[in-house]
């Protein structure tokens, strides 16, 4: 292949074996659906176990001399408590530029390892992370990427009940913490999280064992693969925030709704990368929110459809959009000026130059399933 030819995960000829139809995305080749379609793969996952290839995200390992010197390390790259962290516990936070704005949304997670962190980034912005953290850290922390290895995710209500037939042990895996399994011979470090709303896994394991891995557990009648239609259509239902879309440069945490994730102390202490601009959001507020949106007709309005109040006066734009299965109908994402932000807000979506209106909703569209 050619240097700017879309890159391969190691599960790249499963897919196509599986009929998968492959469309670039963020440098690789990826199975957008396989030929059930995307609301029928959407389904299973929400009844199932639904089985997706994430392998094109970044794994690296930030390492320090022990827990805490590693931890302090990260706390000036990212606004999440990292010294709060239990042994195995992961985090979601992000990185954020001088301006205060979303540079990218990763998942840290303490290590059993004294002194190491391990960080799961966004396959199209892993390039620039990875240098980006690499010349902020401090001398005596360091970042190794972990391009050797694999991950898959396994998502839905019968999630659990599969591994547990493979590692029994990880039925009582608790939500965002990780354990080392053997699965049938494979290594493998699990963790109990995902991007779909409901209970899952992730399991990150050697890239020549990712093939093995995946098939035994296709060969579970309970689980089937999917794809990355139905994974937007399922974080979208679930209200989650994609880099790109609800999430870039000139977005900040607190305008995308993600107070929750920035620790009590860093709020007061501040001390990382960008924290001038979200304490200032803090404590004054700020101009525009994301907020979910419920259309009234059955048109979707996809990403860029201008928002306008009823007067015609318009107030945001829509970040994400598209059919929800599981909802019967369109939804959508957005920001809008914070004084249109109430749910219930009556709103107008100009699709294709003509007024549809809808309504400003809570986040998310379904209640997330997650086994806390």
């Amino acid at each position: 292949m050619s240097d700017d030819a879309p890159k391969r995960t190691s599960l790249y000829d499963d897919h196509v074996k599986l009929g998968a139809r492959m469309v670039p995305f963020a440098g690789y080749d990826m199975p957008v659906q396989y030929p059930t379609g995307i609301i029928a793969e959407h389904n299973w996952t929400r009844e199932n176990a639904g089985l997706f290839d994430v392998s094109h995200m970044g794994q690296c390992v930030i390492q320090g001399a022990d827990f805490e010197s590693v931890a302090r390390a990260m706390e000036t790259l990212v606004p999440a408590d990292i010294l709060g962290l239990a042994p195995r516990q992961q985090r979601y936070s992000q990185l954020l530029s001088e301006e205060g704005g979303t540079l990218d949304d990763l998942m840290i997670t303490r290590h059993e390892q004294d002194g190491v962190l391990y960080v799961v980034v966004n396959a199209g912005r892993k390039d620039h992370d990875y240098e980006w953290i690499e010349a902020r850290l401090p001398r005596g922390a360091s970042l190794s990427r972990l391009d050797g290895l694999s991950l898959v995710a396994l998502q839905g209500p019968k999630a659990e009940e599969v591994l547990a037939k493979l590692a029994p042990h990880l039925k009582s895996l608790n939500f965002m913490h990780y354990a080392d399994a053997e699965i049938s011979g494979m290594r493998a470090q699990v963790s109990r999280s995902g991007y779909t709303g409901e209970d899952g896994f992730e399991l990150s394991v050697s890239n020549a064992d990712a093939p093995k891995l995946w098939n035994l557990l296709l060969a579970d009648p309970l689980v089937k693969p999917v794809g990355l239609g139905a994974r937007d259509s399922l974080r979208l239902e679930a209200g989650l925030c994609l880099y790109g879309h609800e999430l870039d440069e000139t977005i900040s945490p607190v305008e995308a709704d993600l107070v929750w994730s920035i620790g009590k102390r860093r709020r007061a202490e501040g001390g990382f990368i960008g924290a001038d601009r979200v304490r200032k959001d803090l404590a004054q507020g700020v101009a525009r929110k994301r907020v979910g949106l419920k259309p009234e007709g059955r048109a979707p309005a996809r990403e860029g459809t201008p928002i306008t109040d009823e007067s015609g006066r318009e107030i945001g734009k829509v970040t994400s959009g598209g059919f929800g299965p599981s909802v019967g109908g369109p939804i959508a994402m957005g920001y809008v000026e914070t004084q249109s932000s109430a749910a219930g807000t009556a709103v107008n979506l100009i699709v294709r130059g003509t007024p549809m209106a809808a309504r400003i909703v809570k986040l998310p569209f379904i209640p997330n399933r997650f086994k806390r």
